[in-house]
């Protein structure tokens, strides 16, 4: 396994867990806040794309096992959400998030992403040290 698969493994495990936790403890408002706010959303889905981009063009992996088709498929869907929320009028982010009774339903949204995200912490600590250079 790549010393990268292992690397994005870890990183996006930690960093879902974490946000997550946070986004919990702070509740569904603050989703619906951000989302209400346009300019908020033109920055999250910048950096959604390029964080896509970044993670496509170096590690487009779909062979060798669950863990680097995980990483890979998550950098998709990264790059995926990136596009709707650039491409997607404000006013339609808005209806699409009250359609979905996000801040109502947050603990149904989130299992998923925490789900994926205790599964890649996991496998990227339990992954053999890949060796330097490979």
């Amino acid at each position: 396994m790549s010393r990268l698969t292992v690397f994005l493994a870890r990183f996006i495990g930690l960093f879902t867990i974490l946000l997550l936790v946070g986004l919990l403890v702070r509740g569904g408002a603050i989703i619906d806040a951000a989302v209400a706010d346009t300019p908020v959303m033109l920055v999250y889905a910048i950096i959604s794309l390029a964080t896509g981009i970044a993670m496509i063009l170096g590690h487009n992996i779909w062979s060798g096992g669950v863990l680097p088709v995980v990483v890979t498929l998550v950098g998709w869907l990264i790059l995926a959400k990136g596009l709707l929320l650039l491409f997607l009028a404000p006013e339609a982010v808005t209806g699409l998030f009250g359609q979905m009774q996000y801040a109502e339903h947050i603990y149904l949204y989130f299992v998923p992403a925490l789900v994926i995200g205790i599964y890649l912490t996991w496998a990227g600590f339990a992954a053999p040290s890949p060796r330097r250079g490979t």
